[in-house]
Parts: structure tokens; sequence; C-alpha cells
């Protein structure tokens, strides 16, 4: 069983920093494409980052320059490091891998963030909220 666990998420002033954890088990790809989703009140959940095993990464424009996804050794966690928080980065926050291979010139060029929503494993979400 596919289970993603998300921490780290929690309120902060703008201009300030929060990390969030994803760990990840049972998942059956040695090597694949996972990312950071973000849905705020009102509005439709977006794609913010992804990451190839060891590779590639791609960034919404909203975030480029601000958040950094990363993955540690053992490949089983994946973190986003947010600075330069702003209060439209308020959501809940969401890790996600995909139910089936994704090439890494396709995560790289943000296909996993941008166009799948349906098809994947999704964690429980984390809240962050970034006050004025």
């Amino acid at each position: 069983q596919v289970q993603l666990v998300e921490s780290g998420g929690g309120s902060v002033q703008a201009g300030g920093s929060l990390r969030l954890s994803c760990a990840v088990s049972g998942y059956t790809y040695s090597s694949n494409c996972m990312g950071w989703f973000r849905q705020a009140p009102g509005k439709e959940r977006e794609g913010v980052a992804s990451i190839y095993t060891g590779g590639s990464t791609y960034y919404a424009g909203s975030v480029k320059g601000r958040f950094t996804i990363s993955q540690d050794s053992a490949k089983n966690t994946v973190f986003l490091q947010m600075n330069s928080l702003k209060p439209e980065d308020t959501a809940m926050y969401y890790c996600a891998a995909p139910k089936f291979f994704v090439p890494e010139g396709l995560c790289g060029g943000g296909f996993f963030v941008k166009f799948v929503q349906d098809n994947n494993y999704w964690g429980q979400g984390t809240q962050v909220t970034v006050s004025s």
C-alpha cells in the first residue's frame, strides 16, 4: 500500500520560511517523478514543483526562485523548502506520486504538475498560512 505523509506546515509571517516533508512508503518505482501541489480556499488545485529521482526539477512561475524541491539520499522523502513566503502562498499543500512512469524529460518540463491530477497517489495535505 502506497502512503504519502506530509509534514512541516504551519503559520508564518510574510517573508518567512517553511520546509515541508513528504515521507513515501510502499511506492514501487525506484525512479520516477514526484511533485508538490497546493490548493487555496475557493481555488483549483495547482502544481507547484516536481522532481525526477536524482535529477531534473520544475517550478511553477509563481514560486520559482523562492521554493526548492529536493529528495533525500534514500529517495523516500521529498522536501519543499519555501523561502520569502507571501500571503498568496497560503494553501493546503499536497505531495503526489503518479501511478504511472513519467520520464525525466517530461518531469523536468513540468508535465506532471501541469497536466496530471488524476491517477496519482496523494498525501493528506499540510496547511501553510502566511500572514501579511
